[in-house]
């Protein structure tokens, strides 16, 4: 390899609610005798859920894998009113670790609801944070432009859209656009629900993708907003890439590359960075 500059992207790498939530696990573990239960991966991460397992944490994926009366740990993306009924019924000692921001939006969607809103909600299928939120009121997912243009509403006069809190600034501002010329009366609460955190390391990306060759983004292939950098990065008109460590690295993307820039995802851990930086160096 003939890299000649590598520059870490600031900021980058955890965010407050991902060490809010990996705190809670470990304060858990340090209090507790009996075994602590965490319902899906605290934060999509595969080292900090290795790391946290050596400790003693045991993550499910189901509350039916959890024995009654024993302790279970909510992920940072937070969890759907029935999942918490199903944890209650067993008599399970609840700790939330659900990011105060997604909780926000949880809050904003009953609230809403109950005041007789429809709601649109942006964001990925099958992501945790998405499913826990669509537990709260009836509302529709719209993942993209394709899905905004296509939504029908019968009586529009009180739409509201909430947003994924690590959802693409670009994406989002494109699909609020659409909606906001098909239903000029809707409330759009979406943007605000994208974290600072992620708005923070996107424009990172952004500012820094028509300088360097090459941008690598530290993260897991679970982890939304890390794919969401990749995306910012190639938009921006930069060669991108997602790898977890220096195992996922193919040294055949460096030909005829002379700077390079690191980024990390939310729930990355810096030791992860730096073991890249060290691996290229070398």
């Amino acid at each position: 390899m003939a890299i000649e500059e590598i520059q870490l992207i600031q900021p980058r790498g955890f965010c407050v609610g991902v060490k809010r939530a990996i705190k809670i696990v470990e304060i858990a573990l340090q209090s507790n005798s009996k075994p602590v239960y965490v319902f899906h991966q605290i934060v999509h991460n595969e080292h900090v859920v290795n790391d946290l397992e050596k400790k003693g944490a045991i993550f499910v994926e189901k509350i039916n894998d959890i024995p009654n009366n024993n302790i279970v740990i909510f992920s940072a993306h937070g969890v759907s009113p029935i999942v918490r009924k199903n944890a209650k019924a067993k008599n399970l000692k609840i700790i939330d670790a659900t990011c105060p921001l997604v909780d926000k939006i949880h809050k904003e969607a009953i609230a809403h609801y109950k005041k007789g809103y429809k709601i649109l909600l942006i964001g990925k299928k099958n992501h945790e944070e998405i499913d826990g939120i669509m537990g709260e009121a009836p509302m529709t997912l719209i993942e993209n432009i394709n899905d905004a243009k296509k939504i029908k509403i019968i009586n529009s006069k009180k739409i509201i859209c909430l947003s994924q809190t690590t959802f693409s600034i670009n994406d989002i501002k494109d699909i609020i656009n659409v909606l906001q010329k098909r239903f000029p009366r809707i409330k759009t609460l979406a943007k605000s629900d994208i974290c600072n955190a992620t708005t923070e390391r996107q424009s990172a990306v952004k500012r820094i993708a028509n300088f360097v060759d090459v941008i690598l983004v530290v993260g897991s292939k679970k982890s939304n907003n890390s794919k969401q950098l990749v995306n910012i990065a190639k938009q921006a008109g930069a060669k991108a890439y997602l790898i977890l460590d220096k195992t996922e690295i193919n040294k055949k993307i460096f030909n005829n590359v002379k700077k390079i820039a690191i980024t990390a995802g939310a729930s990355t851990p810096e030791m992860s960075v730096q073991k890249i930086v060290k691996y290229l160096k070398c």
